[in-house]
Protein backbone atom coordinates (compact mmCIF):
# COMPACT_ATOMS: atom_id res chain seq x y z
CA UNK A 1 0.00 0.00 0.00
CA UNK A 2 1.61 3.59 -0.97
CA UNK A 3 1.58 6.43 1.43
CA UNK A 4 1.27 10.05 1.17
CA UNK A 5 4.49 12.41 1.21
CA UNK A 6 4.61 14.35 4.00
CA UNK A 7 4.30 17.77 2.20
CA UNK A 8 7.30 20.45 2.94
CA UNK A 9 9.42 17.84 5.31
CA UNK A 10 11.12 17.13 1.62
CA UNK A 11 12.80 20.19 1.04
CA UNK A 12 15.11 19.29 3.67
CA UNK A 13 15.83 15.44 2.37
CA UNK A 14 18.86 16.02 0.29
CA UNK A 15 20.60 18.15 2.96
CA UNK A 16 19.61 16.48 5.49
CA UNK A 17 21.34 13.46 4.31
CA UNK A 18 24.36 14.85 4.39
CA UNK A 19 24.59 15.12 8.18
CA UNK A 20 23.96 11.31 8.98
CA UNK A 21 27.00 11.36 5.96
CA UNK A 22 29.52 13.76 7.36
CA UNK A 23 28.86 12.91 11.09
CA UNK A 24 29.70 9.25 10.29
CA UNK A 25 32.59 10.30 8.83
CA UNK A 26 33.48 12.49 11.41
CA UNK A 27 33.59 15.32 9.84
CA UNK A 28 31.70 17.69 12.72
CA UNK A 29 34.01 19.08 14.98
CA UNK A 30 35.55 22.51 16.30
CA UNK A 31 37.97 23.52 13.54
CA UNK A 32 41.48 24.29 14.49
CA UNK A 33 43.48 26.93 14.19
CA UNK A 34 44.83 26.34 10.95
CA UNK A 35 41.75 25.89 8.47
CA UNK A 36 41.68 26.84 4.52
CA UNK A 37 39.08 28.82 2.75
CA UNK A 38 36.79 27.56 -0.23
CA UNK A 39 34.67 29.51 -2.30
CA UNK A 40 31.27 27.81 -3.08
CA UNK A 41 27.82 28.87 -4.94
CA UNK A 42 24.79 26.70 -4.60
CA UNK A 43 22.78 25.92 -7.91
CA UNK A 44 19.85 28.46 -8.29
CA UNK A 45 16.48 27.20 -6.76
CA UNK A 46 18.11 26.18 -3.13
CA UNK A 47 16.16 27.25 -0.35
CA UNK A 48 18.34 29.45 2.36
CA UNK A 49 17.17 26.63 5.02
CA UNK A 50 18.14 24.01 2.77
CA UNK A 51 21.58 25.91 2.55
CA UNK A 52 22.30 26.46 5.94
CA UNK A 53 21.80 22.85 6.94
CA UNK A 54 24.27 21.54 4.36
CA UNK A 55 26.68 24.07 5.20
CA UNK A 56 25.69 23.26 9.21
CA UNK A 57 26.17 18.94 8.21
CA UNK A 58 29.11 19.97 7.04
CA UNK A 59 30.37 21.93 9.91
CA UNK A 60 31.52 24.94 7.94
CA UNK A 61 31.69 28.91 9.10
CA UNK A 62 30.47 31.48 6.66
CA UNK A 63 33.87 34.30 6.70
CA UNK A 64 32.23 35.95 3.88
CA UNK A 65 29.82 36.27 1.05
CA UNK A 66 29.36 37.59 -2.61
CA UNK A 67 25.99 38.77 -2.72
CA UNK A 68 26.39 40.01 -6.64
CA UNK A 69 27.50 36.28 -7.45
CA UNK A 70 25.89 34.72 -4.39
CA UNK A 71 29.13 33.42 -3.66
CA UNK A 72 29.91 31.76 -0.10
CA UNK A 73 33.35 31.91 1.44
CA UNK A 74 33.49 29.35 4.05
CA UNK A 75 36.21 27.47 6.46
CA UNK A 76 37.45 24.29 6.68
CA UNK A 77 40.31 22.77 8.81
CA UNK A 78 43.31 21.79 6.80
CA UNK A 79 43.04 18.50 7.43
CA UNK A 80 39.08 17.44 6.23
CA UNK A 81 39.72 19.91 3.35
CA UNK A 82 39.83 16.72 1.27
CA UNK A 83 36.83 15.11 2.25
CA UNK A 84 34.99 18.06 2.65
CA UNK A 85 35.40 18.96 -0.84
CA UNK A 86 34.42 15.76 -1.67
CA UNK A 87 31.03 15.98 0.03
CA UNK A 88 30.51 19.48 -1.46
CA UNK A 89 31.38 17.71 -5.10
CA UNK A 90 28.93 14.97 -4.84
CA UNK A 91 26.06 16.95 -3.09
CA UNK A 92 23.53 17.52 -6.28
CA UNK A 93 22.29 21.35 -4.51
CA UNK A 94 26.16 22.87 -4.86
CA UNK A 95 26.80 24.60 -7.93
CA UNK A 96 30.74 24.60 -7.74
CA UNK A 97 33.44 24.63 -5.19
CA UNK A 98 36.90 25.39 -5.29
CA UNK A 99 39.80 26.56 -3.14
CA UNK A 100 40.40 30.32 -2.23
CA UNK A 101 43.66 30.33 -4.28
CA UNK A 102 46.52 32.40 -3.09
CA UNK A 103 47.20 34.70 -6.06
CA UNK A 104 51.16 36.36 -6.44
CA UNK A 105 51.25 40.18 -8.69
CA UNK A 106 53.12 39.61 -12.13
CA UNK A 107 56.19 41.54 -11.38
CA UNK A 108 59.68 40.41 -11.85
CA UNK A 109 63.39 42.37 -10.88
CA UNK A 110 63.89 44.97 -13.23
CA UNK A 111 67.05 47.04 -14.37
CA UNK A 112 66.23 50.82 -13.75
CA UNK A 113 68.96 52.08 -16.71
CA UNK A 114 66.80 50.32 -19.37
CA UNK A 115 65.22 53.01 -21.94
CA UNK A 116 62.38 55.06 -20.67
CA UNK A 117 59.37 54.58 -22.04
CA UNK A 118 59.84 52.70 -25.47
CA UNK A 119 56.60 50.79 -25.04
CA UNK A 120 54.58 54.25 -25.79
CA UNK A 121 56.47 54.14 -29.39
CA UNK A 122 56.33 50.56 -29.52
CA UNK A 123 52.02 50.78 -29.44
CA UNK A 124 51.84 53.76 -31.18
CA UNK A 125 50.14 55.61 -28.13
CA UNK A 126 51.59 58.59 -29.73
CA UNK A 127 49.18 58.32 -32.68
CA UNK A 128 46.33 57.31 -30.80
CA UNK A 129 46.73 60.86 -28.57
CA UNK A 130 45.58 62.20 -31.57
CA UNK A 131 42.50 60.95 -31.77
CA UNK A 132 42.23 61.23 -27.84
CA UNK A 133 43.99 60.93 -24.24
CA UNK A 134 41.19 59.53 -22.78
CA UNK A 135 37.85 61.01 -20.87
CA UNK A 136 37.43 61.73 -17.52
CA UNK A 137 34.14 59.88 -17.43
CA UNK A 138 36.29 56.77 -18.22
CA UNK A 139 36.98 54.88 -15.11
CA UNK A 140 39.90 52.52 -15.06
CA UNK A 141 40.03 50.26 -11.43
CA UNK A 142 43.09 48.78 -10.45
CA UNK A 143 43.05 45.92 -8.26
CA UNK A 144 46.41 45.79 -6.25
CA UNK A 145 47.97 46.93 -3.18
CA UNK A 146 46.71 50.30 -3.40
CA UNK A 147 47.74 53.22 -5.03
CA UNK A 148 49.91 56.02 -3.85
CA UNK A 149 47.72 59.12 -3.46
CA UNK A 150 50.01 62.03 -3.07
CA UNK A 151 52.10 61.02 -6.52
CA UNK A 152 52.31 63.97 -8.77
CA UNK A 153 51.56 61.90 -11.38
CA UNK A 154 48.10 60.22 -9.98
CA UNK A 155 46.89 62.43 -7.18
CA UNK A 156 44.78 64.63 -9.38
CA UNK A 157 43.07 61.46 -10.68
CA UNK A 158 42.22 59.26 -8.01
CA UNK A 159 38.93 58.78 -7.43
CA UNK A 160 37.38 57.37 -3.92
CA UNK A 161 37.67 53.62 -3.41
CA UNK A 162 37.78 50.73 -1.30
CA UNK A 163 40.33 48.66 0.48
CA UNK A 164 38.79 45.20 1.10
CA UNK A 165 41.47 43.79 2.71
CA UNK A 166 41.06 45.60 6.09
CA UNK A 167 37.36 46.76 5.04
CA UNK A 168 37.74 50.55 4.80
CA UNK A 169 38.42 53.46 2.80
CA UNK A 170 42.16 53.64 3.21
CA UNK A 171 43.18 52.76 -0.31
CA UNK A 172 47.02 53.90 -0.03
CA UNK A 173 49.48 51.37 -1.28
CA UNK A 174 51.18 49.14 1.20
CA UNK A 175 53.20 47.32 -1.44
CA UNK A 176 53.96 49.56 -3.92
CA UNK A 177 52.61 47.21 -6.72
CA UNK A 178 49.60 49.08 -7.56
CA UNK A 179 51.21 52.36 -8.21
CA UNK A 180 53.28 50.94 -11.12
CA UNK A 181 50.32 49.56 -12.44
CA UNK A 182 48.59 52.55 -11.89
CA UNK A 183 51.16 54.92 -13.54
CA UNK A 184 51.48 52.54 -16.55
CA UNK A 185 47.21 52.74 -17.29
CA UNK A 186 46.71 56.16 -16.79
CA UNK A 187 49.51 58.76 -15.17
CA UNK A 188 48.66 62.23 -16.17
CA UNK A 189 50.39 63.81 -18.73
CA UNK A 190 51.82 67.33 -20.05
CA UNK A 191 52.34 68.12 -16.07
CA UNK A 192 55.94 68.99 -16.55
CA UNK A 193 56.60 66.09 -14.43
CA UNK A 194 57.50 62.47 -14.65
CA UNK A 195 56.21 59.76 -16.80
CA UNK A 196 52.93 59.54 -19.47
CA UNK A 197 50.36 56.73 -19.08
CA UNK A 198 48.45 55.35 -21.71
CA UNK A 199 45.36 57.03 -21.43
CA UNK A 200 46.25 59.90 -18.65
CA UNK A 201 43.09 61.62 -19.34
CA UNK A 202 41.14 58.42 -17.63
CA UNK A 203 40.62 58.41 -13.67
CA UNK A 204 41.38 55.84 -10.89
CA UNK A 205 39.64 53.39 -9.00
CA UNK A 206 41.94 52.13 -6.76
CA UNK A 207 40.64 48.56 -5.21
CA UNK A 208 43.09 47.46 -2.32
CA UNK A 209 42.82 43.56 -2.42
CA UNK A 210 46.22 42.44 -1.17
CA UNK A 211 47.92 41.94 2.05
CA UNK A 212 51.62 44.42 2.90
CA UNK A 213 53.39 41.45 1.27
CA UNK A 214 51.83 42.10 -2.06
CA UNK A 215 49.45 38.69 -1.88
CA UNK A 216 45.53 38.36 -2.73
CA UNK A 217 42.83 35.70 -2.73
CA UNK A 218 40.08 34.88 -5.20
CA UNK A 219 37.62 35.83 -2.85
CA UNK A 220 39.51 39.51 -2.67
CA UNK A 221 39.74 39.82 -6.17
CA UNK A 222 35.83 38.81 -6.98
CA UNK A 223 34.68 41.16 -4.25
CA UNK A 224 36.93 43.76 -5.95
CA UNK A 225 35.31 43.27 -8.89
CA UNK A 226 32.18 43.40 -8.35
CA UNK A 227 32.49 46.18 -6.28
CA UNK A 228 34.36 48.25 -9.31
CA UNK A 229 32.02 47.04 -11.45
CA UNK A 230 28.50 48.76 -9.46
CA UNK A 231 30.91 51.68 -9.26
CA UNK A 232 30.64 52.35 -13.29
CA UNK A 233 34.17 51.54 -14.23
CA UNK A 234 34.44 50.37 -18.02
CA UNK A 235 37.88 49.07 -17.53
CA UNK A 236 39.35 46.81 -14.54
CA UNK A 237 43.27 45.33 -14.48
CA UNK A 238 43.99 42.73 -12.17
CA UNK A 239 48.40 42.53 -12.76
CA UNK A 240 48.04 38.68 -10.77
CA UNK A 241 48.94 35.62 -11.92
CA UNK A 242 45.36 33.75 -12.37
CA UNK A 243 44.69 31.07 -14.64
CA UNK A 244 41.24 29.82 -13.94
CA UNK A 245 38.74 29.89 -11.07
CA UNK A 246 34.62 29.47 -11.09
CA UNK A 247 34.35 32.26 -8.56
CA UNK A 248 36.56 34.63 -10.67
CA UNK A 249 35.00 33.66 -13.59
CA UNK A 250 31.83 34.85 -12.20
CA UNK A 251 32.85 38.17 -11.18
CA UNK A 252 34.60 39.00 -14.04
CA UNK A 253 31.25 38.27 -16.03
CA UNK A 254 29.49 40.19 -13.55
CA UNK A 255 31.83 43.24 -14.63
CA UNK A 256 31.35 42.10 -18.79
CA UNK A 257 27.88 42.46 -18.13
CA UNK A 258 27.77 45.96 -16.81
CA UNK A 259 29.32 46.91 -20.01
CA UNK A 260 33.33 46.69 -18.79
CA UNK A 261 36.14 44.71 -19.62
CA UNK A 262 38.53 42.78 -17.36
CA UNK A 263 42.23 43.01 -18.58
CA UNK A 264 44.85 40.42 -16.55
CA UNK A 265 47.92 39.21 -16.55
CA UNK A 266 49.54 36.48 -18.08
CA UNK A 267 51.33 35.26 -15.17
CA UNK A 268 55.26 35.30 -15.25
CA UNK A 269 56.10 31.46 -15.00
CA UNK A 270 58.48 31.55 -18.07
CA UNK A 271 56.54 28.46 -19.56
CA UNK A 272 53.34 26.94 -21.38
CA UNK A 273 50.22 27.00 -19.57
CA UNK A 274 47.85 24.68 -20.82
CA UNK A 275 44.51 26.68 -19.32
CA UNK A 276 41.70 27.58 -21.44
CA UNK A 277 40.29 31.00 -23.06
CA UNK A 278 38.29 32.41 -20.59
CA UNK A 279 35.75 34.78 -22.24
CA UNK A 280 35.62 37.39 -19.78
CA UNK A 281 39.19 38.22 -18.97
CA UNK A 282 41.18 39.29 -21.13
CA UNK A 283 44.90 37.98 -20.49
CA UNK A 284 48.07 39.11 -21.63
CA UNK A 285 51.69 38.16 -22.33
CA UNK A 286 54.97 40.30 -22.21
CA UNK A 287 57.26 41.39 -25.10
CA UNK A 288 60.42 42.97 -25.21
CA UNK A 289 61.96 46.10 -27.11
CA UNK A 290 62.52 43.76 -30.50
CA UNK A 291 59.25 42.19 -30.29
CA UNK A 292 59.67 39.01 -28.87
CA UNK A 293 58.32 37.41 -26.23
CA UNK A 294 59.84 37.91 -22.77
CA UNK A 295 61.52 35.09 -20.90
CA UNK A 296 59.45 35.00 -17.86
CA UNK A 297 56.24 35.76 -19.25
CA UNK A 298 53.76 32.73 -19.30
CA UNK A 299 51.88 31.17 -22.50
CA UNK A 300 49.47 28.98 -23.57
CA UNK A 301 46.00 28.81 -25.37
CA UNK A 302 43.87 31.61 -22.66
CA UNK A 303 46.40 34.12 -23.93
CA UNK A 304 44.56 36.75 -26.01
CA UNK A 305 47.07 39.49 -26.87
CA UNK A 306 50.40 40.47 -26.03
CA UNK A 307 52.18 44.08 -25.05
CA UNK A 308 55.29 45.42 -24.73
CA UNK A 309 56.35 44.14 -20.34
CA UNK A 310 60.38 44.97 -20.28
CA UNK A 311 61.47 47.82 -18.24
CA UNK A 312 58.30 49.65 -18.15
CA UNK A 313 58.89 53.27 -16.88
CA UNK A 314 56.40 54.22 -14.68
CA UNK A 315 55.12 56.06 -11.54
CA UNK A 316 56.91 54.55 -7.99
CA UNK A 317 55.49 54.98 -4.84
CA UNK A 318 56.62 57.70 -3.18
CA UNK A 319 56.70 60.43 -5.38
CA UNK A 320 59.93 58.70 -7.60
CA UNK A 321 59.87 57.10 -10.89
CA UNK A 322 61.75 53.78 -11.97
CA UNK A 323 61.76 50.78 -14.46
CA UNK A 324 59.50 47.90 -13.97
CA UNK A 325 58.98 44.40 -15.51
CA UNK A 326 56.52 41.80 -15.76
CA UNK A 327 53.18 40.87 -17.47
CA UNK A 328 51.77 43.08 -14.70
CA UNK A 329 52.79 46.10 -17.07
CA UNK A 330 51.63 44.58 -20.07
CA UNK A 331 47.97 44.36 -18.66
CA UNK A 332 47.87 47.90 -17.68
CA UNK A 333 49.04 49.20 -21.18
CA UNK A 334 46.03 47.22 -22.64
CA UNK A 335 43.63 48.32 -20.44
CA UNK A 336 44.71 51.88 -21.05
CA UNK A 337 44.33 51.53 -24.83
CA UNK A 338 40.26 49.68 -23.97
CA UNK A 339 39.93 53.30 -21.15
CA UNK A 340 41.03 55.37 -24.88
CA UNK A 341 38.29 53.31 -26.88
CA UNK A 342 34.95 53.86 -24.45
CA UNK A 343 36.63 57.10 -24.25
CA UNK A 344 36.01 58.02 -28.24
CA UNK A 345 33.07 55.38 -28.18
CA UNK A 346 31.27 54.89 -25.17
CA UNK A 347 28.66 52.70 -27.11
CA UNK A 348 31.31 49.97 -27.49
CA UNK A 349 30.41 46.76 -25.78
CA UNK A 350 32.84 44.00 -23.81
CA UNK A 351 33.32 42.17 -27.30
CA UNK A 352 33.27 45.33 -29.54
CA UNK A 353 36.03 46.06 -27.55
CA UNK A 354 38.04 42.78 -27.55
CA UNK A 355 37.44 42.09 -30.91
CA UNK A 356 38.79 45.67 -32.16
CA UNK A 357 42.03 44.79 -30.30
CA UNK A 358 42.42 41.49 -31.76
CA UNK A 359 41.91 42.26 -35.11
CA UNK A 360 44.04 45.56 -35.36
CA UNK A 361 46.75 43.63 -33.11
CA UNK A 362 50.46 43.32 -35.17
CA UNK A 363 50.90 39.87 -35.59
CA UNK A 364 54.09 38.43 -34.11
CA UNK A 365 54.36 35.06 -34.05
CA UNK A 366 52.77 32.49 -36.37
CA UNK A 367 50.00 33.50 -38.85
CA UNK A 368 46.82 34.13 -37.14
CA UNK A 369 46.24 32.96 -33.50
CA UNK A 370 49.04 31.49 -31.21
CA UNK A 371 49.85 30.47 -28.07
CA UNK A 372 53.03 32.69 -27.69
CA UNK A 373 51.49 36.15 -28.79
CA UNK A 374 47.51 35.46 -29.08
CA UNK A 375 46.39 37.68 -31.58
CA UNK A 376 49.19 39.88 -31.40
CA UNK A 377 50.80 43.09 -30.04
CA UNK A 378 48.18 45.39 -29.43
CA UNK A 379 48.50 49.07 -31.62
CA UNK A 380 46.83 51.86 -29.85
CA UNK A 381 46.75 54.01 -33.00
CA UNK A 382 44.84 51.26 -34.95
CA UNK A 383 42.43 49.98 -31.93
CA UNK A 384 41.62 53.70 -31.13
CA UNK A 385 40.78 54.34 -35.44
CA UNK A 386 38.78 51.31 -35.62
CA UNK A 387 36.70 52.75 -32.63
CA UNK A 388 35.77 55.81 -34.10
CA UNK A 389 35.02 54.33 -37.32
CA UNK A 390 32.04 51.95 -35.24
CA UNK A 391 31.19 55.15 -33.86
CA UNK A 392 30.66 56.55 -37.24
CA UNK A 393 28.60 53.08 -38.54
CA UNK A 394 26.62 54.09 -35.73
CA UNK A 395 28.02 53.24 -32.92
CA UNK A 396 26.89 49.53 -32.37
CA UNK A 397 27.97 46.24 -32.35
CA UNK A 398 29.51 44.26 -35.99
CA UNK A 399 30.60 46.70 -37.51
CA UNK A 400 27.88 49.22 -37.20
CA UNK A 401 25.16 46.33 -37.53
CA UNK A 402 22.83 46.06 -34.35
CA UNK A 403 22.28 43.02 -32.67
CA UNK A 404 18.81 42.02 -32.88
CA UNK A 405 18.98 38.14 -32.98
CA UNK A 406 17.97 37.17 -29.43
CA UNK A 407 19.75 34.10 -27.46
CA UNK A 408 18.85 30.13 -28.35
CA UNK A 409 17.15 28.93 -25.54
CA UNK A 410 15.68 25.42 -24.63
CA UNK A 411 14.94 23.47 -21.38
CA UNK A 412 16.67 20.00 -21.93
CA UNK A 413 15.35 18.83 -18.24
CA UNK A 414 12.52 17.59 -18.06
CA UNK A 415 10.99 17.21 -21.30
CA UNK A 416 7.33 18.10 -22.19
CA UNK A 417 5.00 16.10 -20.79
CA UNK A 418 7.37 14.30 -18.17
CA UNK A 419 6.14 13.30 -14.32
CA UNK A 420 8.17 13.92 -11.99
CA UNK A 421 8.56 13.91 -8.27
CA UNK A 422 10.76 15.04 -5.11
CA UNK A 423 13.77 17.59 -5.64
CA UNK A 424 15.10 17.94 -9.35
CA UNK A 425 17.45 19.83 -11.05
CA UNK A 426 16.11 21.91 -13.79
CA UNK A 427 18.73 21.85 -17.26
CA UNK A 428 18.35 24.45 -19.60
CA UNK A 429 20.67 25.24 -23.08
CA UNK A 430 21.37 28.76 -23.91
CA UNK A 431 24.51 30.38 -26.58
CA UNK A 432 24.05 33.68 -28.69
CA UNK A 433 26.70 34.65 -30.52
CA UNK A 434 27.58 37.16 -28.03
CA UNK A 435 27.04 35.66 -24.99
CA UNK A 436 24.76 34.82 -23.19
CA UNK A 437 23.55 37.47 -19.90
CA UNK A 438 21.67 35.29 -17.76
CA UNK A 439 19.44 33.13 -18.01
CA UNK A 440 15.81 32.94 -15.80
CA UNK A 441 13.67 30.04 -15.15
CA UNK A 442 9.52 30.72 -14.86
CA UNK A 443 7.15 28.55 -13.35
CA UNK A 444 3.59 28.79 -13.91
CA UNK A 445 4.49 32.27 -14.97
CA UNK A 446 6.18 33.73 -12.24
CA UNK A 447 9.96 34.27 -12.09
CA UNK A 448 11.66 30.83 -10.06
CA UNK A 449 15.49 31.55 -9.83
CA UNK A 450 18.29 33.51 -12.45
CA UNK A 451 21.05 31.58 -13.44
CA UNK A 452 24.27 33.87 -14.62
CA UNK A 453 26.71 31.13 -15.64
CA UNK A 454 26.73 28.13 -17.27
CA UNK A 455 25.92 25.26 -17.31
CA UNK A 456 22.43 26.97 -16.69
CA UNK A 457 20.89 24.68 -13.76
CA UNK A 458 18.04 24.59 -11.37
CA UNK A 459 17.43 23.32 -8.15
CA UNK A 460 13.46 23.05 -7.97
CA UNK A 461 12.05 20.81 -4.49
CA UNK A 462 8.46 20.04 -6.48
CA UNK A 463 7.18 19.11 -2.83
CA UNK A 464 6.51 22.40 -2.42
CA UNK A 465 4.16 22.18 -5.17
CA UNK A 466 0.51 21.10 -5.93
CA UNK A 467 0.08 18.04 -7.68
CA UNK A 468 -0.62 18.68 -11.47
CA UNK A 469 0.44 20.51 -14.52
CA UNK A 470 3.13 23.05 -13.85
CA UNK A 471 4.00 25.29 -16.72
CA UNK A 472 8.30 25.98 -17.27
CA UNK A 473 9.41 28.67 -19.57
CA UNK A 474 13.02 29.42 -19.56
CA UNK A 475 14.50 33.17 -20.81
CA UNK A 476 17.84 33.99 -22.34
CA UNK A 477 18.80 37.49 -22.29
CA UNK A 478 22.71 38.69 -24.28
CA UNK A 479 24.53 41.58 -23.82
CA UNK A 480 22.12 43.76 -26.24
CA UNK A 481 19.08 42.97 -24.10
CA UNK A 482 17.97 40.42 -26.68
CA UNK A 483 15.48 37.84 -24.94
CA UNK A 484 15.16 34.52 -26.19
CA UNK A 485 12.09 32.33 -24.73
CA UNK A 486 12.13 28.51 -24.92
CA UNK A 487 9.04 26.57 -25.81
CA UNK A 488 6.78 25.27 -22.79
CA UNK A 489 7.54 22.31 -21.11
CA UNK A 490 4.52 21.21 -19.03
CA UNK A 491 5.38 18.82 -15.90
CA UNK A 492 3.03 16.61 -14.50
CA UNK A 493 4.10 16.57 -10.40
CA UNK A 494 3.23 13.42 -8.79
CA UNK A 495 4.12 13.53 -5.04
CA UNK A 496 0.91 12.93 -2.85
CA UNK A 497 -0.53 10.04 -5.00
CA UNK A 498 -2.41 6.88 -3.07
CA UNK A 499 -2.13 3.78 -4.45
CA UNK A 500 -1.51 0.14 -4.41
CA UNK A 501 1.57 -0.84 -5.46
CA UNK A 502 3.24 -3.74 -4.03
CA UNK A 503 6.16 -4.28 -6.85
CA UNK A 504 9.30 -3.20 -5.74
CA UNK A 505 11.86 -1.47 -8.17
CA UNK A 506 15.04 -3.48 -9.52
CA UNK A 507 18.30 -2.43 -8.50
CA UNK A 508 21.92 -3.08 -9.12
CA UNK A 509 25.10 -2.04 -8.39
CA UNK A 510 27.17 -1.32 -11.85
CA UNK A 511 30.63 -0.33 -10.29
CA UNK A 512 32.44 -1.91 -8.17
CA UNK A 513 32.29 -5.53 -9.00
CA UNK A 514 31.51 -8.10 -6.36
CA UNK A 515 34.85 -9.24 -4.09
CA UNK A 516 36.79 -6.34 -5.70
CA UNK A 517 39.94 -4.93 -4.51
CA UNK A 518 39.17 -0.64 -4.17
CA UNK A 519 41.46 2.00 -2.63
CA UNK A 520 41.50 5.79 -2.68
CA UNK A 521 37.85 7.24 -4.04
CA UNK A 522 35.84 4.84 -5.60
CA UNK A 523 32.57 5.27 -7.99
CA UNK A 524 29.55 3.81 -6.80
CA UNK A 525 27.22 3.70 -9.71
CA UNK A 526 23.77 2.32 -9.45
CA UNK A 527 21.14 0.99 -11.54
CA UNK A 528 17.33 1.84 -10.41
CA UNK A 529 14.12 1.40 -12.38
CA UNK A 530 10.70 1.05 -12.09
CA UNK A 531 7.43 1.64 -13.63
CA UNK A 532 6.00 4.50 -11.41
CA UNK A 533 9.86 5.83 -11.14
CA UNK A 534 12.73 5.98 -8.46
CA UNK A 535 12.24 8.83 -5.71
CA UNK A 536 15.95 8.07 -4.22
CA UNK A 537 18.68 5.65 -3.89
CA UNK A 538 20.42 5.01 -0.11
CA UNK A 539 23.88 3.94 -0.44
CA UNK A 540 25.02 2.29 2.85
CA UNK A 541 29.17 1.18 4.11
CA UNK A 542 28.92 -1.49 6.69
CA UNK A 543 25.49 -0.91 7.44
CA UNK A 544 25.90 3.15 8.03
CA UNK A 545 23.80 5.74 5.65
CA UNK A 546 26.92 7.39 3.46
CA UNK A 547 24.59 9.53 0.82
CA UNK A 548 21.39 9.40 -0.55
CA UNK A 549 20.38 10.42 -3.92
CA UNK A 550 16.88 11.41 -5.67
CA UNK A 551 17.94 12.04 -9.39
CA UNK A 552 20.22 10.10 -11.98
CA UNK A 553 22.79 9.27 -11.83
CA UNK A 554 22.57 7.60 -8.64
CA UNK A 555 26.83 7.58 -8.15
CA UNK A 556 28.50 8.50 -4.71
CA UNK A 557 31.72 8.91 -4.82
CA UNK A 558 33.24 7.16 -1.86
CA UNK A 559 36.47 8.19 -0.26
CA UNK A 560 37.91 4.66 0.85
CA UNK A 561 40.60 6.44 3.17
CA UNK A 562 37.41 7.04 6.10
CA UNK A 563 37.45 3.47 6.66
CA UNK A 564 40.17 0.45 7.32
CA UNK A 565 41.83 -1.80 5.36
CA UNK A 566 40.03 -5.17 4.73
CA UNK A 567 36.69 -6.27 3.78
CA UNK A 568 33.68 -3.94 4.19
CA UNK A 569 30.36 -4.13 2.89
CA UNK A 570 28.08 -1.86 0.30
CA UNK A 571 24.24 -1.69 0.04
CA UNK A 572 22.13 0.11 -1.92
CA UNK A 573 18.30 0.71 -1.64
CA UNK A 574 16.07 2.42 -3.82
CA UNK A 575 12.53 3.38 -3.01
CA UNK A 576 9.92 4.15 -5.89
CA UNK A 577 7.07 7.04 -5.55
CA UNK A 578 5.04 4.09 -3.27
CA UNK A 579 7.55 3.25 -0.47
CA UNK A 580 8.60 0.17 -1.98
CA UNK A 581 12.14 -0.49 -1.83
CA UNK A 582 14.77 -2.57 -2.99
CA UNK A 583 18.17 -3.22 -1.51
CA UNK A 584 21.63 -5.06 -3.12
CA UNK A 585 24.76 -5.42 -1.13
CA UNK A 586 28.11 -5.97 -2.52
CA UNK A 587 31.83 -6.92 -0.57
CA UNK A 588 34.84 -5.28 -1.27
CA UNK A 589 38.28 -5.29 -0.34
CA UNK A 590 39.91 -1.89 0.42
CA UNK A 591 43.54 -1.32 0.61
CA UNK A 592 45.01 1.86 0.77
CA UNK A 593 48.41 2.43 1.15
Amino acid sequence: MGSIRAKKMCSLMLALSFIAFTASLGFIEFLPSCSIRLLLRFRPGVPDAVREVVLASLGLSVVDYIPQIDIFVVSVSERLLFPTKNALLGNPLIDFVEEDSAAILSQVPNDPYYSREWHLVNINAPGAWDISTGSSSVVIAVLDSGVDPSHPDLAGKLLKGWNFYDNNVDTGDVYGHGTKVAGTAAAIANNGVGVAGVAWSCMVLPVRVTDINGYTTYSLLSKGLTYAADMGARVAIISFQIFSGSSLSSAAKYFVDKGGVVVAAAGNTGKYESYSDNPYIISVSATTSSNSIASFSSYGPYVDLVAPGVSIYTTIKGGSYGAVSGTSFSAPIVAGIAALMFSVNPSLSPVDVERILESTAVDLGEPGYDVYYGWGRVNAYAALKAALETLRSNGSSNSGVKDIVPPSVKITYPVDGATVSGAIIVSVDASDDSGVSKVELYKDGVLFATDSDAPYEFYWDTTDESDGIHVLVAKAYDAAGNIGESSAVNVDVANNIVSVDNTPPTVSIVKPKNKRVVSKVTDIVVSASDESGISKVEFYVDGALTAVVSSEPYTYSWNTKTVRNGWHTITVRAYDRFGNSAEVSIKVYVHNR
